[in-house]
């Protein structure tokens, strides 16, 4: 199983990438900072249903702070959600705020309720790390999944992505009888492929939910990651391969129980297929964010090097040599792996 040695560092937005923001409209004036939220009063353990603590802490605010942040937090949520029309807050009110205490970002999770019918939504609150923001424009680009966010400063909005978190899946839904284990199966190669193609890493259980969703008699799954922090930073090529984190393995052994090796093959080249759909439809913005990702510097010398050889290896090649950077290298693995679908294209 690949181990993450030492924490990752935060990486500012440089000018070209805030330039690529604010041309998509990503960047924006936003009313609250994350290190407004971090002026909170109090924090106690946030408990689930079942008496355990979730690591996260409910925050509280003195009164003459708390009124101002909760409006600011609202007109934040309709930024989000409706480009700021406020016509939507007079029935919404903030229930509480919580606060990670483990993990790269240490995000601000916001819960906002609809006093009509007390449905519930969450969107998060974090400090801005250029990598996590180009791991998600490649999701949003690349992925069959489109991506809500929003940034300004050293403050990132994210909205919630809905569906079970992949330990949880695991320990609970994976043994049901009425769980289609081909369709799981599919899904999760399709979904090791992706990551690969797009060099997103640490895809261990936590950091990626299934969505769950009814067709007719079966039901179809879709897996989505929820953290972008690790996008083309580490050295090694195992990173970027969901398959082989250990508390992936039960999943593994179900694809490699439920499919063949040519089947196996199939569902990748489908979703490679897929991607350079995607990238054909939007090569334009793909190459805006990638030109801003090569005059970036959003990994270590050491990691760069370490990947340009594994990749190499992996590939039988040379090309990656002349790769300076990590958008280098993602622009041209990009190349290399998509190139078998459509060789003339590149």
């Amino acid at each position: 199983m690949p181990v993450i040695s030492k924490k990752k560092p935060s990486y500012k937005i440089q000018p070209p990438l805030h330039h690529y923001l604010h041309r998509y409209g990503r960047a924006v004036n936003l009313p609250v900072t994350y290190d407004d939220l971090r002026h909170y009063a109090h924090a106690f353990p946030l408990m689930d249903r079942k008496g355990q603590d979730t690591l996260w802490e409910t925050v509280t605010y003195d009164p003459q702070v708390m009124r101002e942040t909760y409006d600011n937090l609202k007109m934040t949520y309709s930024l989000l959600k409706t480009d700021g029309d406020t016509e939507m807050l007079e029935h919404l009110y903030i229930e509480r705020v919580d606060y990670c205490t483990f993990g790269n970002s240490n995000p601000f999770r916001v819960r906002i309720v609809n006093q009509f019918n007390d449905n519930y939504d969450h969107f998060y609150v974090k400090r801005a790390d250029a990598s996590r923001i180009y791991g998600l424009e490649l999701e949003h680009i690349l992925s069959p999944n489109r991506i809500n966010y929003l940034v300004k400063g050293d403050t990132l909005i994210e909205e919630h992505i809905a569906g079970v978190p992949g330990d949880d899946f695991i320990k609970d839904y994976l043994k049901r009888p009425a769980l289609n284990q081909v369709r799981l199966a599919k899904e999760f190669v399709k979904f090791n492929e992706r990551c690969f193609v797009r060099l997103l890493g640490d895809m261990r259980s936590y950091n990626y939910v299934v969505d769950i969703t009814p067709d007719f008699e079966e039901e179809q799954y879709r897996v989505r990651p929820i953290d972008f922090d690790q996008q083309s930073y580490d050295g090694r090529r195992s990173m970027y391969l969901p398959q082989y984190f250990k508390d992936n393995n039960p999943i593994v052994e179900l694809c490699l129980a439920r499919l063949n090796m040519k089947t196996i093959r199939q569902y990748q080249y489908e979703e490679r297929t897929l991607i350079f759909r995607r990238l054909k439809a939007a090569r334009y913005r793909l190459k805006e964010l990638i030109d801003a990702m090569r005059k970036d510097r959003i990994s270590t010398p050491e990691h760069l090097a370490q990947l340009r050889r594994e990749l190499n290896r992996h590939y039988g090649t040379d090309q990656f040599d002349k790769c300076r950077n990590m958008g280098d290298l993602v622009r041209l693995h990009l190349k290399v792996s998509l190139k078998k679908i459509h060789p003339n294209q590149f």
